[in-house]
């Protein structure tokens, strides 16, 4: 999500030690970047370990595409002998059978129109494969709005028909598409096609189920929430479901109790980024102060069965949750990663309780697998500086969490998990955001996008694991569990610091082998074993006074067993590269590009909504939309071959 970073949550203020504070020991001795000698022997390691056979796959996929170079043009650049284009973009209707309104490019949708149309600011999508035809369901996430672009006017004349509409623009989008000769488009009707909304009704799962924390006055019971909110990331189960994960919700709320510490410790703000609590009660902490604890999950969608109820699965843990990601034990347990996209927060992990179920009689697996995450264990991460680690086990009893210390039940540490992981001492990350499980070998990586604090006054210092204050640039670590996927322990190391190698400062030039990038945010693994990586970061990283130019946000493909990084795409102008997946056959790529154009310092100016970017559309006076993208090859082969 494209924002101010500096402006970003940042409310952890436990004594807990940050990762970078928890390094190598022999690396931990040049904090502050004493001699450059010093400084090139502590990269030297690094490296190393970024080509080690022994944390990858010893015969890993080779990338032999032609890389392109950066770009800063509005447009979208793949390599040659590649195709993209743009496929649903903000504002198509998704296909619900006799309610299909076509996007006005002045903006002049209503709220109702946009409850079936695409949704806004495109993130992690899933393809789902029907039966018979070269088809399929794409599942995807709409992050948050641009109010500029959404409304006629902009953010003038605020009133409740925006706020529905901007409620409308939110959520999750289910849509129909159908591959002909070399293209693909949305199959419309669809019986499937379907949009939640941050106003659905969804059903609360776990053992938050009727918490006394999670009652409204709208909802007595605690068993239904209304509406999903700041989806992010996504991750696709083996059961056949889609998970999304409700990040950045904090920002949403307003007129926050500045006494009472659980709203302060979740970053809580008496104003918000959003106007919504002035015509929707539920948004406006004074009068609904138990809503906040209704959002921060990871939310389960059963794509196939157009009516059935999304559900939060509150066992997983509440967090700013980027999103989720699930791996299978040898004895066919659930295990589920999770990261939070907030400075100085958790890695976490929920093992089930209980086996996968295969589908049974009328029941499809989704079906018979509909309370699996509900049952099970919730760890946090402990990263120690010998290279191993810990996952400490969220129960209720065990340790400091009792309610001598405010958790009067599992309900209460699920709902306050950050405040549990502070006491159990979890290490403290730097926005922790998408994850990526190597299928061949059981290696974990997940993207440390940056952290603008680090170093900073009552900040986490720099030190030798990331020794760059005002960490503008990110790294991705990488982990494997001891003996299977729910093991205790684990054992660690980073995949790659980011930057720009001819950067004339030591701190901001990484250490990446080919091809530059800042920023890293989306991963994913595809059938052949090679990693992508996408990146949200400024067009010009900033770096003590010197500029490093990265051009537009890219993707890259990784050789994880070389370390080889190679850009693949570029975006167009202040985009984010975000969302990956493909069809079974590996030869369509899917990706998002989000929030085209949009500027950190004035985001859209309503009165000229193509200032900054008309991508896709390029219409004289259009608006610029995030929009699904699909990618082939001229050839009709394998993506990245």
């Amino acid at each position: 999500m494209a924002k101010d970073f500096s402006a970003m949550e940042d409310s952890n203020t436990s004594s807990n030690p940050s990762i970078h504070e928890v390094s190598h020991p022999a690396r931990r001795t040049l904090l502050g970047w004493g001699a450059g000698a010093a400084a090139s022997a502590l990269l030297a390691p690094l490296l190393a370990a970024c080509a080690s056979p022994s944390n990858s796959a010893s015969s890993g996929p080779r990338i032999s595409f032609k890389p392109i170079p950066i770009d800063t043009t509005d447009r979208l650049v793949v390599p040659e002998g590649y195709v993209a284009s743009a496929l649903a973009a903000w504002g198509e209707p998704i296909g619900v059978p006799g309610n299909m309104p076509s996007f006005k490019m002045d903006g002049s949708n209503s709220a109702a129109d946009q409850s079936v149309q695409m949704g806004m600011h495109h993130d992690g999508l899933h393809f789902y494969a029907l039966p018979g035809a070269r088809s399929g369901l794409l599942v995807m996430n709409h992050e948050y709005t641009d109010d500029g672009l959404l409304h006629v006017g902009g953010m003038d004349n605020w009133s409740a028909d925006k706020v529905r509409k901007a409620q409308a623009a939110h959520g999750i989008s289910v849509i129909e598409v159908q591959q002909s000769g070399d293209s693909w488009s949305m199959v419309r009707p669809s019986r499937l096609a379907r949009r939640f909304t941050a106003s659905t009704p969804f059903a609360i799962g776990g053992p938050c189920r009727g918490h006394a924390m999670m009652r409204t006055a709208d909802d007595p019971r605690g068993e239904t929430i209304l509406g999903t909110l700041n989806n992010c990331a996504s991750g696709k189960t083996p059961w056949g479901t889609y998970l999304s994960g409700e990040e950045n919700f904090a920002f949403y709320f307003s007129n926050t109790d500045d006494s009472n510490a659980h709203q302060k410790r979740w970053g809580l703000r008496k104003d918000s980024w959003t106007r919504w609590a002035e015509h929707d009660a539920r948004f406006d902490i004074s009068k609904t102060p138990n809503e906040p604890n209704r959002f921060g999950w990871v939310v389960e969608v059963d794509p196939m069965d157009p009516t059935s109820t999304p559900i939060k699965r509150t066992a997983l843990g509440r967090a700013a949750h980027e999103g989720a990601w699930v791996a299978v034990t040898k004895d066919q347990r659930a295990v589920v990663y999770s990261g939070e996209d907030a400075r100085n927060e958790y890695i976490y992990k929920f093992v089930s309780r209980d086996a996968i179920k295969p589908a049974s009689g009328t029941l499809t697996q989704a079906q018979a697998n509909r309370e699996l995450l509900d049952h099970g264990t919730l760890y946090v991460a402990k990263f120690n500086a010998d290279g191993s680690g810990q996952w400490l086990p969220l129960v209720h009893g065990q340790g400091p969490l009792t309610a001598a210390n405010g958790f009067a039940d599992q309900g209460e540490v699920l709902i306050k998990a950050r405040q549990a992981s502070d006491l159990l001492g979890a290490t403290k990350m730097d926005r922790p955001e998408w994850l990526a499980i190597d299928p061949s070998n059981g290696w974990v990586y997940c993207t440390l996008t940056n952290n603008s604090s680090r170093g900073q006054p009552g900040q986490p210092a720099v030190d030798a694991a990331n020794p760059r204050a005002n960490n503008v640039m990110g790294q991705i670590i990488r982990w494997k569990d001891t003996g299977d996927f729910d093991g205790a322990t684990m054992q660690w190391n980073h995949l790659v610091l980011a930057g720009d190698p001819a950067a004339q400062r030591l701190e901001a030039k990484g250490n990446i082998k080919g091809d530059l990038f800042a920023c890293a945010d989306g991963l994913a693994f595809d059938a052949r074993g090679t990693l992508w990586v996408q990146t949200d970061m400024h067009a010009s990283q900033m770096y003590k006074g010197e500029l490093v130019n990265m051009g537009s946000n890219q993707m890259l493909a990784c050789d994880t067993a070389t370390g080889e990084m190679r850009r693949f795409l570029t975006g167009p102008v202040n985009c984010e590269i975000t969302g990956v997946t493909w069809s079974p056959d590996g030869r369509t790529m899917f990706i998002n590009i989000q929030h085209p154009g949009e500027n950190a310092s004035d985001r859209s100016d309503p009165k000229d909504p193509a200032k900054f970017s008309n991508w896709p559309d390029y219409a004289p006076g259009g608006r610029p939309r995030s929009s699904t993208v699909v990618i082939r090859k001229k050839d009709g082969g394998v993506i990245g071959t």
